[in-house]
């Protein structure tokens, strides 16, 4: 983040450090302790794709779209979730542990994509994949 001044038809002009007033300054830093965090949890890969933004938001936005992509991504995934558990059942020689993990990890993925299933439907669900021995 830099201080700016607006110019006219929406120029930015960058406006001397010198001239900043202290709460310019305070949000600078603010900033830079922001950007510092987010990029000690990124790996490298993650990190390459964000090093060009200049604030912390411009990080947050871009890590948004990499992990969340945008709303017809959102609407896709949701999509193949829903028919992941649609179709679910318990495979021959699994364990109910495991049965139940996937059933978890499908339901999880859902309610992150805004979607919400009732104990209830997810307990026939699993009732329904379940083997009939």
């Amino acid at each position: 983040m830099r201080a700016h001044l607006a110019a006219q038809d929406d120029d930015i002009i960058e406006k001397p450090i010198d001239e900043w007033t202290a709460g310019e300054k305070r949000k600078e830093n603010l900033d830079n302790v922001a950007k510092d965090m987010l990029y000690k949890m990124l790996d490298k890969v993650t990190f390459s794709k964000t090093k060009m933004c200049k604030t912390a938001k411009e990080i947050w936005e871009k890590l948004i779209q990499l992990c969340e992509g945008n709303e017809q991504t959102k609407e896709n995934k949701l999509f193949v979730d829903v028919q992941k558990f649609d179709n679910i059942k318990m495979r021959a020689g699994e364990s109910m542990h495991e049965y139940d993990e996937r059933v978890s990890c499908i339901i999880n993925e859902i309610n992150a994509l805004g979607t919400v299933y009732t104990n209830k439907e997810v307990a026939l669900k699993v009732i329904r994949g379940l083997p009939k021995e």
